[in-house]
């Protein structure tokens, strides 16, 4: 059933991360790391103004998360926050970005939103939690393990962007030089997917509805290993025969049905 909140992915992986967030007093971008004309473009593939967006957030300053904020601020004049650390990033510099603390909570396009603290390589990154007349969608990616701060406030939300990016087993034996693997796999690196199964085990719900995969890498990863990892701990079966999509039904206690997906690098995608 849909809520108040609507979440659109536009891009997910590291050649450029954005999504927006659509609430009852408009919409936020999250992170701007495509490029103007195509992030405009696949909002429009959803029937979602980009340019009408009331607030940006950027989650911290890698370049797949920020490579399109020079261009969006020439042509946008609406607010940009990020923590404070990621705000004082040389990245950033005159790009109007202003700070917010993280774990603060602060209200936006009729939402609350919540900055929680995650753990990456970079100044001061952060995860997001939005909510509206009691519907909750949560955003947590880019981050090496999965806080205590993240799994309370993310638990039970309706829509939960989890970041599942590799496959243990791809990554050790994947082409990558043996540094990049140890700072993928480290506590400030990224969630693998069995990390992210996890995590998800704490903060799936009866409540919740879609689990959307983020982050997927291309080298150590597919998305039937993501998926078919997460439904093993969810209890989900395969929705495909490619077991890309994976659902669990509505329990004996009335839990609510549980659909598994990724998101895409390539393809917009909505989840109400």
């Amino acid at each position: 059933m849909a809520g108040t909140l609507t979440l659109h992915v536009l891009g997910s992986g590291s050649k450029g991360n954005a999504a927006i967030v659509e609430g009852p007093g408009g919409s936020v971008l999250v992170d701007c790391g495509l490029a103007r004309r195509t992030l405009i473009s696949r909002a429009a593939d959803l029937g979602v103004d980009a340019e009408a967006v009331r607030l940006v957030l950027i989650t911290h300053e890698h370049s797949d998360h920020i490579r399109g904020l020079e261009v969006w601020h020439r042509h946008w004049e609406g607010p940009i926050l990020a923590s404070p650390g990621t705000a004082t990033s040389r990245k950033l510099e005159g790009l109007g970005v202003s700070s917010i603390c993280v774990g603060a909570r602060f209200e936006a396009a009729g939402m609350t939103i919540h900055t929680i603290a995650t753990s990456h390589d970079t100044r001061e990154p952060m995860g997001l939690v939005f909510e509206a007349a009691g519907d909750r969608v949560a955003i947590i990616t880019d981050t090496g393990v999965f806080p205590e701060e993240a799994l309370l406030a993310a638990r039970g939300a309706r829509i939960i962007a989890l970041e599942s990016n590799h496959d243990e087993g791809m990554l050790a034996e994947g082409p990558y030089p043996w540094a990049l693997k140890q700072r993928i796999a480290s506590d400030h690196g990224h969630l693998s997917n069995a990390q992210a199964a996890d995590a998800a085990a704490g903060i799936v719900t009866a409540a919740t509805e879609t689990l959307v995969l983020m982050h997927l890498s291309e080298e150590n990863n597919l998305p039937s290993l993501a998926v078919r990892t997460l439904a093993a701990r969810l209890g989900a079966e395969p929705a495909n025969t490619t077991f890309t999509r994976a659902v669990r039904s509505r329990d004996a206690l009335g839990a609510s049905p549980l659909e598994i997906v990724c998101a895409s690098q390539t393809r917009a995608m909505t989840f109400a």
